[in-house]
């Protein structure tokens, strides 16, 4: 009954932080209005094993290194924000799409990402967010036990991981379905300011945040 317990416990707060909107979701939207199903796919995928980077050091003890080093723990937050500042620049200064791409030649729309591109830019997005480090440490904290076996520990990493996977892949594929996609970029300019400016503000949030 208790590892039941933990395991909904566990489950819950996987869900709930999955679908709660950040930096993942805006950046999977991005690269597949952008570029398409395979590279927000790609992207969905390297968040998942960005993932994996927070279940590590919480799991080897890493995150107790962190909460007496308060000067590491800075860092990362520090290089997710100027990540996340870095990529909302640069979607704010991309140039409009060229007519072509405007009359229903999506490809022309924007520069191409190579697949080690997406699969980078979801895994850096993710290893550098502070939410999920906040996510993992907590859950792993609070919920999971020490008593609790080490292979069942590391399966809740890999569900973690496959619920981020499932639900991004989601909202790759909404994203790129046709008729969707087509009025997307038919307002791409508008959304590149919006995706923009939500990335460039979570950037200066957690700079300020981490400068107080």
């Amino acid at each position: 009954m208790h590892s039941l317990t933990e395991l909904l416990a566990v489950a819950t707060i996987t869900v709930l932080a999955v679908v709660s909107p950040g930096p993942d979701f805006a950046m999977v939207m991005r690269n597949s209005y952008l570029h398409g199903r395979r590279a927000g796919l790609l992207c969905a995928f390297g968040i998942a094993l960005g993932v994996q980077v927070h279940v590590f050091y919480t799991m080897f003890g890493v995150a107790l290194l962190m909460e007496h080093a308060h000067g590491l723990l800075s860092l990362v937050k520090i290089l997710g924000a100027a990540y996340l500042i870095w990529i909302g620049i640069r979607t704010l200064r991309k140039r409009a799409p060229e007519p072509a791409a405007m009359a229903g030649a999506p490809a022309a729309a924007a520069p191409a990402l190579t697949s080690p591109g997406a699969l980078k830019m979801g895994f850096l997005t993710n290893a550098l967010n502070p939410k999920t480090t906040l996510f993992v440490v907590s859950t792993y904290t609070q919920v999971v036990h020490a008593q609790t076996p080490l292979p069942v520990q590391f399966g809740y990493g890999l569900f973690m991981s496959l619920a981020h996977l499932a639900w991004f892949s989601l909202i790759a594929c909404c994203f790129t379905t046709p008729a969707l996609r087509a009025a997307m970029l038919r307002r791409q300019r508008w959304l590149d300011r919006v995706i923009g400016t939500v990335l460039l503000g979570l950037g200066i949030g957690l700079g300020v945040g981490n400068l107080a």
